[in-house]
């Protein structure tokens, strides 16, 4: 288990923009892996309704559940190892496993026998360090769509900012503010 504070900043990208990050930061094919990201929330969404979002993410390595909530500044992460079986039953079945995460959904009245698998969202990504952070280079693919992004990782968020935007700036790429994966995958799916 693990809580942490995520400060990002993201940016959609047009494919041609893409190809000359990666150019830039000399990031090539070997170096990106898949993940897919499996979302859930209730009926009415009383998750997305509070901006919190819940997602088990598939890695080569095994699965994490992970619920993302408004922090005073970015993001709260809270993120809990899923062994084989328990991502089995919350994917296939949504039952949902004990941990730090349900007693988190809990404390906001939200009943975890209520959440259920609303989406998936594939990416393919690839990561270098970059100026005290982490540059994310995100290829993702939903609902017959796919999208380019890129995100900047750190730990400040004035001098994140600053340093995201001067990227964007010294590469010519406008600033496109990027929803969140699973904002994206909502707009796909409800309009």
């Amino acid at each position: 288990m693990s809580r942490d504070i995520e400060i990002e900043f993201k940016n959609i990208v047009t494919k041609a923009e893409f190809q000359l990050l990666l150019h830039t930061f000399n990031i090539s094919s070997s170096q990106f892996f898949n993940q897919k990201n499996h979302y859930f929330d209730t009926v009415n969404f009383a998750l997305k309704n509070v901006n919190t979002a819940l997602r088990v993410r598939e890695l080569p390595r095994g699965f994490e559940l992970t619920l993302k909530k408004p922090a005073k500044v970015g993001l709260l992460e809270i993120n809990q190892p899923l062994s084989n079986v328990e991502s089995n039953l919350l994917l296939a079945n949504s039952i949902f496993p004990d941990g730090e995460v349900a007693d988190e959904i809990e404390a906001m009245n939200i009943d975890v026998k209520t959440l259920e698998l609303f989406g998936s969202l594939t990416t393919t990504r690839a990561e270098t360090k970059y100026k005290n952070g982490l540059l994310v280079f995100d290829h993702s693919f939903y609902l017959g769509q796919e999208d380019f992004e890129i995100e900047y990782e750190t730990i400040d968020w004035d001098i994140g900012q600053e340093t995201f935007n001067h990227l964007l700036e010294e590469l010519n790429i406008d600033r496109r503010p990027a929803d969140s994966k699973i904002g994206r995958l909502y707009h796909a799916k409800i309009g």
